[in-house]
Formats: C-alpha cells, structure tokens, sequence
C-alpha cells in the first residue's frame, strides 16, 4: 500500500465520486478506478458500495479513511517540519464563518500575501461547528469561529470582536412585533440562531418560524424585503443599513457579545506559512466594538 493510493483513496471517500476525485486530483478518471480497485484487491475487501448516486463507504472502507487521514497528515507534517524559514511558502488551508470572511478577512489576508507572497492561502466558508470539525479532521489547518472554543485538542486566539443586532426592514422599531416575524439564520450550527433561540425564550417566545438560507446575501435580502428578521454581527450589515436596506435594533447586554476565534490543532507541527498567520492575528488584536 503506497501513499499516493491512500491519496488517492481518501479523495473518493471524500467526494463521494470517482469522477470529482479525479477533478480534484487532476489525474485520469481510468487511473483513480484502477488504483482503487487495485487498493480493494491487495485489501481483499470492498472498501466502497457502489450506486448510480455515487460510492460511500464500507465498514472496511471508513476504517481504513480513519488511518490514511492520519498517515497523510503525518507525512505532510514530515514535510513541513523540513521546511520552517522565515520566509514561509507552499499551502496555507483556512476556513472562516462566512460574516467574518464578507468583512474582516479581505485586509487581514491582502496584508499577508504582501508580506508572504510566496504562500498559496486557500480559503473556505462554513458554520462554527464544521469548521472546527474540520481543523480536527486535518482538512484544515486553522479556522476563524465564534468562540471561545472548549476542546482539549484545539488552541485558539482571539480574532475580532462584533456586536450582534437585531435586523429588520427599514420602519419598524417594535421589538415585540419584530419578534413574531420569521427568523432568517444560516443552517443548523449557526451561532447566531442559538443566540437568537435563547433570547427568544427569554422573552417568553416558545413557538416560533425558523427560515434557512445558505447566504449572508440572501438572508439580509430577505429581511430588507420584509420576509422576517435576523440576528447579524453589526459590521456586517453597517453599509446595507447606511443604504437604508435594512435597519438594526441593540439586544440586551448578555446576547450582544459576539467574539470570533483563530483556531487550529493543538498537536500539529505548524508550518512557517500558519506560525506568521497566527502572530498577524496577535499583532493586529482586532477590536471591532467600541
């Protein structure tokens, strides 16, 4: 069994397809089918189930993923550890909450790259907790999330500080009205929803309509059209509501704090490209609340 097969493997047991992994990989799809088969063969068991919806994976199969991540991770991390500098280079995995990439993350990433042009920064977006899921799985080496985060195996340093506000169409002003009105959030996972979900039951609100959307975009779309309302970081929303898109109302003290996290494993061997990112982080100390 070869690294370059464990590669392989690992990518069709990610995206769910022999096609996609080939994409990813940039290898010929006949060459992905070849080595898996023949990684099944030395194996002498199935490693996936195949079906016109795509390949999951066998009991064998989600073994042998749990090994080759940390095998993989291991061997990247032989290869970091031969290349620390202090000008750092190669991949630098990050993820971010989605309101922090929209507004923060633009100056604080330009500001690296031109420090560190020689490193290939690869950013993606998601909710809090994937994101984590994510840093723990090695699929990234750090991610910006609402915190702070309580896990043994993580550190963290503190990013950026927001203001959480109620959001609703321009006009209205009452905060009992607005409460009734549907609550526009991101999916499950979403910190701002389970903010809201507390203060709504403070307020004695026990039943109430929850809207999902998959966009910061979409969400404060739908407010400014009147479909409900939404719990957002201020920053995020300060130009929608200069415009008069949208207008903002300041929740009580305890739902208002919203602070945003730098995170990545704590057993990792950080690479140049992830130790300078850190110490911007540190240097910079963002504080967005006045």
């Amino acid at each position: 069994m070869e690294s370059g097969d464990l590669k392989i493997f690992q990518a069709v047991a990610r995206e769910g397809s022999i096609t996609k992994a080939a994409q990813m990989l940039n290898y010929v799809q006949s060459n992905v089918t070849a080595r898996i088969q023949y990684l099944e063969a030395q194996l002498e068991i199935p490693l996936f189930r195949r079906s016109n919806r795509g390949m999951t994976l066998t009991a064998a199969g989600e073994n042998l993923l749990e090994y080759a991540d940390k095998i993989l991770t291991l061997m990247d991390e032989a290869v970091k550890s031969t290349q620390y500098s202090d000008i750092p280079a190669g991949p630098l995995r990050i993820g971010s909450i989605e309101t922090t990439a929209a507004i923060h993350l633009t100056p604080l990433l330009s500001g690296y790259h031109s420090r560190y042009p020689d490193v290939n920064i690869s950013l993606i977006t998601g909710v809090t907790h994937g994101l984590l899921q994510k840093v723990l799985d090695y699929e990234l080496d750090g991610a910006f999330v609402y915190g702070p985060i309580d896990c043994p195996e993580i550190e963290h340093v503190k990013a950026f500080e927001e203001e959480l506000v109620l959001i609703s169409e321009p006009g209205k002003s009452d905060m009992n009205e607005l409460l009734t009105k549907p609550m526009l959030f991101f999916d499950v996972g979403c910190t701002h929803r389970a903010k809201a979900e507390s203060f709504l039951r403070e307020t004695g609100l026990t039943t109430y309509q929850i809207m999902e959307f998959g966009t910061l975009a979409v969400i404060v779309d739908g407010v400014s059209a009147g479909l409900g309302v939404s719990l957002l970081p201020r920053s995020t929303i300060a130009k929608a509501e200069e415009a008069g898109i949208v207008a903002s109302h300041r929740l009580p003290e305890e739902y208002r704090g919203l602070q945003v996290w730098f995170v990545h494993r704590r057993d990792n061997i950080y690479s140049s490209a992830l130790l300078k990112l850190i110490q911007l982080i540190n240097d910079k100390h963002c504080k967005l609340i006045p």
